[in-house]
């Protein structure tokens, strides 16, 4: 295991809120915090996520006291740097399965947060959940302790389709979970897999059908994909496992898009959909490459201090986790500084996910690095980028619906041509 990150003053560990320090509003993208939550009820064959099955009773308090002390050590450290980055615009509770935290931690978490940060007015508060009724009854409770969005994990309209995905619970009780979720919270989403072994379009048009049947005003919806050190991998693997071929995954992708913009939920991002106005707040924070803290078992985060852009990461180990927040104050094993020209990288490849793309100005004041006009010319040729101008304040890149599709391959054809400036 890499060695925990530990830092010479020991008032990192123990400062209070940031009063008297300068606020540093956050960029354009927002400012957030992802919290990990990393214990689900059973291990889904295709999930690459850290999650756990406990033995046993989970020790909520625990975790609650580790969470509040990791929360703290950030607050001292922005402070230690002279800086309060606030107000937060989007918390995210992932996981695993957030929707098992007792409805006690997220408060407690809430309210550290708050005390640490400040929100803002319209600040976002999501909760990832999985359609079981034991969850479901936590719905009311988790929005009283503060979450004003859910994202419910419902993955398949078809109970055979959920049986082969691991899942626990069945069509019904993910309708009853959405219908619950309708009628406790203003904003939520569900997420829908595609492209499934064995799943033919005429099926995947009908579950279509039952999602829309619900009015939502944002969905997930994502194509099946085989990662590394997962159940379905292994079975791929030995070939047990049979994937739909690469032009029906394209024709599902189409047929998603057509569905989904005739019932005017648009596909602000390459798996995502909502009304307008309805995106999700911190899914965009990533995208725009915005600020966010990760707390909690294996969280990532990106962080700007002093200057200077980090890469952060934690133990994964639950267990581990709370023994290095105990000893250190904090869970980091990864607190790495980011040279510019990766974080050109890092910003393309958000950034060309959404239908906004990325603003070229903006791009080369953060991260020090310009596209050069030859290969973007090329790339819009080839018809993977849109290059739309603002006028006389500069250019903006836009993926192609095709450009999506092979973000990756777009993405290196880009990045051989960055300069410095």
């Amino acid at each position: 295991m890499t060695a925990p990150i530990q830092h010479p003053s020991s008032d990192l560990e123990t400062a209070g809120p940031l009063s008297g320090v300068p606020t540093v509003a956050p960029s354009g993208a927002g400012f957030g915090v992802y919290v990990h939550w990393p214990f689900c009820a059973a291990k889904c064959p295709y999930c690459d996520f850290n999650s756990h099955v406990p033995e046993g009773e989970i020790d909520q308090a625990g975790f609650e006291a580790a969470y509040l002390k990791e929360i703290a050590y950030w607050a001292a450290r922005y402070q230690a740097a002279g800086m309060r980055p606030g107000p937060l615009t989007s918390i995210f509770f992932g996981g695993g399965t957030p929707s098992l935290m007792a409805p006690f931690v997220v408060e407690a978490v809430l309210a550290a947060l708050e005390a640490q940060f400040g929100f803002a007015e319209n600040i976002e508060i999501t909760l990832e959940a999985n359609p079981q009724s034991v969850d479901a009854a936590n719905f009311r409770a988790l929005k009283l302790a503060g979450v004003n969005r859910l994202s419910i994990g419902v993955q398949s309209f078809e109970d055979a389709a959920l049986r082969q995905l691991g899942r626990l619970h069945n069509v019904a009780e993910a309708r009853r979970a959405i219908e619950t979720a309708r009628g406790i919270f203003e904003r939520f989403s569900f997420d829908l897999i595609y492209a499934r072994p064995g799943q033919s379009l005429e099926g995947w048009e009908d579950e279509l059908r039952q999602a829309l049947e619900f009015e939502p005003r944002h969905l997930s919806l994502y194509q099946l994909t085989i990662e590394p050190n997962t159940a379905y991998q292994r079975l791929y693997a030995a070939g047990k496992l049979k994937m739909p071929h690469e032009d029906l995954a394209g024709e599902f992708y189409e047929l998603t898009q057509a569905r989904l913009q005739a019932a005017r939920l648009l596909a602000y991002e390459i798996s995502n959909h909502a009304v307008p106005g309805e995106e999700a707040r911190h899914n965009l924070l990533y995208w725009r490459y915005g600020d966010y803290i990760g707390i909690g078992p294996g969280a990532h985060g990106r962080v700007s201090l002093g200057g200077k852009r980090f890469a952060t990461e934690t133990e994964k180990l639950p267990g581990k986790w709370r023994g290095l927040v105990a000893s250190c104050g904090n869970g980091l094993v990864l607190n790495e500084e980011i040279p510019r020209a990766e974080q050109a990288v890092e910003m393309l490849l958000m950034g060309l996910r959404v239908n906004e793309g990325i603003f070229l100005p903006e791009f080369e004041v953060r991260v020090g690095h310009a596209v050069g006009q030859l290969v973007i010319d090329e790339m819009v040729e080839a018809g993977l980028l849109l290059a739309q101008s603002r006028g006389e304040n500069g250019q903006r890149l836009i993926a192609s619906p095709y450009g999506r599709q092979v973000l990756n391959s777009l993405t290196e054809k880009l990045v051989a041509g960055l300069v410095p400036v």
